[in-house]
């Protein structure tokens, strides 16, 4: 409590609120035109099976609003070293690649490959994940030095956690907000534990870009932020997280992450690995993500978006707690989420009336489009 007043006492709050506000004010005011651009070059998503929740033509591609909000207020607030302007420049990549994706539905396997491009230039500008606590608690080395396998171990960070947003993309103001929930708590963190200005700046820019662009994205959505705004605000929160929690608190380094961006994170690791089970491509679109099985419980869409968000909330509130709370209280409490992840796997995923729903699918190009069916939200 005295470090939070602490804090509040300091200039510290105030940069971070403004890069908050500008970043919101920003994303606000372009994302009109943003939706009018997106008439006007095609990005226009058009329900064409059951997975979409829309029953109309809307326009995609409103992602380009939260990166100009959360460029404009970075480059305002946060001085540019070499790492950082190896994420901006990665984040470019992914907005060019979303925008083509948004307007002309590209293959994954091309856009797979750009995003490994994009994370490796993040990578060699510096951003890496050099130490890993050890999870084993009772071992006399409480961290493991990655060395080379620092670039293999990032890369695949980046392009997951890329990939896990645009996963969840598929209701009506789900990413976006769920993605204001996980900067909100790495901004926590970054002041409160990691002593990390720069990293709680760009993580208010974040926040406040995302907050901007919701009003336009609840149910019912006037423009959709796209693969232009998910897999972007993917690859920032995985990017910054490298430095922010990684870099400079390796005990709460195998852990925390994961909680912050843990929705995300479990519904696609059961999205690949119920894919790989039915002898499906990882990137092959179905109706079984979380969001689907809470509207085929019978959930509005307003009610699916609700639920997840305290969940996302929960277990943000849980990475603030233990990212001051040590290692073993970590370990343990990954160690049950681990436990909780399996039996909401078999009791709430794995039901036999959503196996039929997911069977009959395939739309056409299903695998030329990826998750579209559900990223086009958003």
């Amino acid at each position: 409590m005295n470090e939070f007043r602490t804090i509040l006492g300091s200039q510290d709050i105030w940069y971070v609120l403004l890069a908050l506000v500008l970043a919101g004010m920003v994303a606000f005011a372009s994302t009109p035109l943003v939706k009018a651009l997106s008439v006007k070059m095609g990005a226009v998503d058009v329900p064409k099976d059951s997975r979409r929740m829309h029953d109309h033509p809307i326009p995609r591609m409103g992602g380009l609003a939260i990166f100009f909000g959360f460029v404009v207020s970075m480059l305002m607030f946060v001085p540019l070293d070499t790492a950082k302007k190896g994420m901006l420049l990665g984040a470019v990549v992914i907005v060019v690649l979303g925008i083509l994706d948004d307007i002309y539905a590209l293959p994954a396997v091309p856009k797979f490959l750009v995003q490994i491009a994009a994370a490796l230039i993040a990578v060699l500008a510096g951003n890496r994940i050099d130490v890993l606590s050890n999870p084993n608690i009772f071992s006399s080395n409480p961290v493991w030095q990655l060395g080379w396998l620092a670039y293999p171990v990032t890369l695949v960070w980046i392009v997951a956690i890329t990939n896990s947003v645009n996963f969840i993309d598929g209701l009506d103001g789900l990413a976006c907000g769920v993605s204001t929930i996980s900067a909100a708590t790495m901004l926590v963190i970054a002041l409160l534990v990691c002593e990390e200005l720069d990293v709680a700046i760009m993580m208010a820019a974040l926040a406040g870009a995302c907050i901007g662009f919701l009003p336009y994205n609840f149910n019912p959505a006037k423009i959709f932020m796209g693969d232009t705004g998910s897999t972007f605000l993917g690859f920032v929160m995985a990017t910054v997280s490298v430095n922010g929690m990684f870099k400079q608190y390796p005990i709460i380094s195998f852990v925390v992450p994961f909680l912050v961006l843990g929705l995300p994170i479990f519904d696609e690791c059961f999205a690949v690995i119920r894919r790989l089970s039915r002898g499906q491509s990882p990137m092959a679109p179905d109706r079984g993500h979380v969001h689907h099985r809470l509207i085929d419980m019978g959930f509005s869409q307003k009610q699916a978006v609700g639920v997840l968000y305290v969940i996302s909330a929960i277990l943000g509130l849980s990475a603030v707690v233990l990212a001051a709370g040590g290692a073993q209280k970590a370990m343990v409490f990954l160690l049950a989420m681990g436990v909780a992840a399996a039996i909401a796997w078999r009791v709430f995923l794995a039901g036999p009336a959503h196996d039929r729903a997911e069977e009959q699918e395939p739309p056409d190009n299903a695998e030329e489009h990826g998750d579209k069916g559900e990223d086009s939200h958003g």
